[in-house]
């Protein structure tokens, strides 16, 4: 079974040639995010606080306290972003907390470490750090995040819907989002019913 370290020193780590994925200016992008509920937020907003135990590739700095490293999880696809915010209960759930899917197209180009290929493998992990605890992924986020100064995010793979593109922006992305987006709807909204059963039936999901 592949196994994941505890990531090298970031002296070590930076010395590892980086797997840079470009993602275009005008790239298609997805995000699942709560109006309501204990943490309201926007579909533009970058989550200054963490780290948050429930998180995979949070690169704050411990304790767990709003600070200057945030970040955004998106996905290239709107399926795949609802079956990786209702993973633990397996539920799509149209109206708890007020989810809204929004796209939008990105205002410059960005660079993300690519962790689907080779580049976890040479940096002394696996591919389990898409995969595995994500305790220890979180420390290597922090790892990456100071070793590669220039690197604006995370390419990873989605474990809950095929191996699908996620990514992980880190606050350096802040000004690649458009002032507005080009789908944004409730999950409540009616028109939405059809794609979602139709997500909810591919993956197993239950829907209400």
């Amino acid at each position: 079974m592949a196994k994941l370290p505890e990531p090298p020193s970031v002296a070590e780590l930076s010395k590892v040639r980086a797997d840079v994925q470009d993602l275009p200016k005008g790239a298609l992008v997805w995000r699942m995010y709560f109006r309501a509920g204990r943490h309201p937020t926007t579909w533009d907003d970058f989550r200054s606080f963490g780290p948050v135990s429930s998180s995979r590739f949070d690169h704050h700095d411990e304790p767990p306290q709003a600070q200057g490293k945030a970040i955004s999880y998106l996905a290239l696809a709107g399926p795949t972003c609802l079956a990786e915010v209702f993973q633990e209960t397996r539920l799509i759930d149209r109206t708890s907390r007020d989810p809204w899917l929004v796209a939008f197209k990105t205002d410059r180009d960005l660079k993300l470490l690519d962790l689907t290929g080779t580049w976890p493998t040479r940096a002394g992990a696996s591919m389990a750090l898409n995969t595995g605890r994500r305790d220890r992924a979180r420390r290597w986020a922090a790892a990456i995040h100071k070793g590669y100064p220039k690197i604006e995010g995370l390419l990873y793979a989605s474990s809950m819907r095929a191996n699908q593109p996620c990514i992980a922006l880190n606050e350096r992305a802040r000004n690649a989002l458009p002032a507005s987006p080009l789908f944004h709807r409730p999950l409540s909204d009616p028109t939405l019913l059809r794609v979602l059963k139709n997500t909810a039936a591919d993956i197993g999901y239950d829907l209400r």
